[in-house]
């Protein structure tokens, strides 16, 4: 009796601690279902250069990983992966990631099937899978994205007819379906810009040959009754002159008619583009257009109390529209001028074309025969500019928010939005803020559109003086290096809390502000480089680290600097020790072989007495 007592105690134990070790292993715990979602994604995913190599399931909190952005609340709202190589499938499981609402997978070489779950991310408003491989049908369950605004498929390989209830989609602005295999007729949208070119097997109205063959119903028939003829004799001349009549009031309600017509087409946005031979231009579908007198109200008549901001591109006003919406209206110089125009034309193609939550985005323009106004959202703390200036001083904390969010907003351009876009006077003051001193990269005015195979543009010399690469200052070669160069000079900014040619006012910043940080970096005195107002409230180790990300943007040859997506790796923490070295290196053999002086790596701009003179806009009106 006490063996069977002692062998059911043992018993008992032994099931215990089978039950204790079970529960504590992963399988039992309970894991966070966006961090399970995101390791079954990497997994799905081919990722030969290892940019998803922080994506732990060991982890609980995924908020820090490569890529992936959540809210202020913790879960995580947006995932932006574009231009990184990857291959392989889109999980299923992206339908865990319920609060998504940016997804950015395009220009890399995903394939399969789109997920029938992306149906299931309700709060998703940008869906760029563009630029993959993806084939298949499109899901009709993209329909239930009541919340998207921005949809791109574009360059797939996708199939078969488009879903009709993607008709239903009311919030959708923007719809990209081009250069696919799809078939069949067109829903009538309601987004305002629709691309569909490059489908040859498409229908636009849907009673082209083979696409819908129900015709239409005879209304009339082509026979009389001779019982009727013969009645007609009578009365011949009171008809032709009631035909006659009839027909000229006709002719003027067709006229009329048509007048209407060819101006709603004008406005209208939506275009189909069936084949090459009918190539349309995109037009700006998604912005609205704004009358002159209605923005003369809204600013007061372009009150000088109302100016907010004054530059080589015009003047800007703050304003009130109609609907109580506060706006910042840019009123630009020379309007009717053939540059304004050309310059005009060029920020409202480059806003519109890019959309991401760093960059500024457009509610809409005006143009007259003399004026042209573009639209913006009203930023609350003004520009970066201007808010190191301000009370109360911004925090170390909000410096390097700031510092992420311009940096993900040059990623952007340069790496995920096709055609690439150099933007080309990268500095504090065209860096905006909003309520929540939340990043925006603003002034397109200067920006340059550039395919990918391209490695830079040759324009007249564009910018601020103090900010320009050293290679676009003498030779007019601009690249999205030059673009790093103007960001490393704008962390110095957020640092120091000075514009770059305040220095040299002090007996202890003597030359160019790189020559100085140089100096100050190469002394280890990193206290005299932060601004002041700070009063020692910041972390000495990320300082050293944001200062050597600076020189590494700043460096004199372009093909020495990083790419944004190696700037924003480092501000993440990751690669910048390899990074530092290998410039370490090739900086001491250059010193060798030409026994330059170290500071000549990252300007050679101390020769130029103007810079610490004045502040120069090389840019005409924008």
């Amino acid at each position: 009796m006490g063996r069977k007592r002692e062998e059911g105690g043992l018993w008992c134990v032994g099931f215990l601690s089978l039950w204790i070790l079970a529960s504590s292993s992963p399988a039992y715990r309970n894991v966070n279902p966006e961090v399970q979602a995101l390791v079954d994604i990497k997994e799905k995913l081919q990722d030969p250069h290892g940019v998803l190599g922080k994506w732990d399931g060991t982890f609980a909190d995924p908020c820090t990983w490569t890529f992936v952005t959540c809210s202020s609340n913790g879960p995580v709202i947006s995932l932006v992966s574009s231009s990184q190589g990857l291959s392989g499938t889109l999980s299923p499981s992206i339908a865990n990631l319920t609060n998504l609402q940016t997804l950015l997978l395009q220009n890399n070489r995903i394939s399969g099937k789109l997920p029938s779950e992306l149906g299931e991310l309700t709060k998703l408003q940008t869906l760029d899978l563009s630029h993959n491989l993806y084939s298949g049908e499109i899901p009709a369950s993209i329909a239930e994205l009541k919340s998207l605004h921005y949809l791109r498929l574009n360059n797939n390989s996708l199939s078969g007819t488009i879903p009709l209830s993607m008709a239903s989609m009311t919030n959708l602005t923007f719809l990209d379906l081009s250069y696919n295999n799809l078939s069949g007729p067109v829903p009538k949208f309601l987004a305002k810009t629709v691309n569909i070119m490059g489908n040859p097997m498409i229908c636009a109205t849907g009673k082209e040959k083979g696409c819908n063959e129900k015709k239409p119903m005879t209304l009339y028939s082509d026979n009389q009754q001779g019982s009727q003829s013969s009645g007609r004799s009578k009365s011949q001349k009171i008809a032709v002159a009631i035909g006659s009549s009839l027909g000229c009031i006709c002719l003027l309600f067709v006229i009329f008619g048509f007048l209407l017509w060819r101006r709603q087409r004008h406005n209208q946005q939506i275009f189909y583009e069936i084949n090459e031979q009918y190539r349309q231009e995109v037009s700006l579908g998604n912005l609205r257009r704004f009358q002159f007198r209605e923005l003369q109200v809204a600013t007061r008549n372009f009150s000088s109390k109302n100016i907010i901001g004054k530059g080589g591109f015009g003047i800007v006003y703050k304003g009130h529209l109609q609907d109580g919406t506060i706006v910042a209206v840019k009123r630009l110089k020379d309007g009717n001028a053939v540059g304004g125009e050309t310059q005009f034309q060029t920020e409202v193609e480059m806003i519109s074309l890019a959309v991401h939550r760093n960059l500024l985005r457009l509610y809409g323009f005006c143009m007259t025969a003399t004026e042209r106004l573009l639209v913006y959202p009203y930023m609350s703390n003004g520009s970066v500019a201007f808010r190191l200036k301000a009370k109360p001083a911004l925090t170390w904390g909000t410096r390097k928010h700031i510092a992420m969010g311009a940096a993900r907003g040059l990623l952007y351009l340069h790496e995920q939005c096709d055609p690439k876009i150099i933007h080309r006077d990268v500095k504090a003051a065209n860096i905006l803020l909003d309520d929540y001193c939340e990043a925006v990269v603003g002034d397109f005015g200067l920006a340059k559109l550039l395919d990918h195979t391209d490695s830079h543009v040759t324009t007249a010399v564009r910018g601020t003086v103090g900010h320009i690469a050293p290679e676009y200052l003498s030779t007019g070669q601009s690249s999205e290096k030059t673009d790093v160069f103007g960001f490393g000079i704008l962390l110095l900014e957020l640092i120091t809390g000075q514009r770059a040619l305040e220095f040299g006012k002090t007996a202890s910043q003597k030359g160019a502000m790189l020559d100085w940080v140089k100096k100050i970096h190469h002394e280890k005195k990193f206290d005299m480089l932060v601004d002041k107002d700070l009063k020692n409230n910041y972390d000495r180790i990320e300082l050293e680290e944001i200062v050597k990300v600076a020189l590494l943007c700043t460096q004199n040859l372009p093909n020495h600097r990083p790419k944004m997506s190696e700037v924003v790796r480092m501000l993440e923490g990751d690669g910048l020790a390899e990074k530092w070295e290998a410039a370490q290196r090739a900086e001491e053999t250059r010193c060798r072989a030409n026994d330059f002086s170290s500071s000549h790596q990252f300007s050679n701009l101390n020769d130029n007495s103007v810079l610490v003179v004045q502040e120069m806009e090389l840019s005409g009106p924008r």
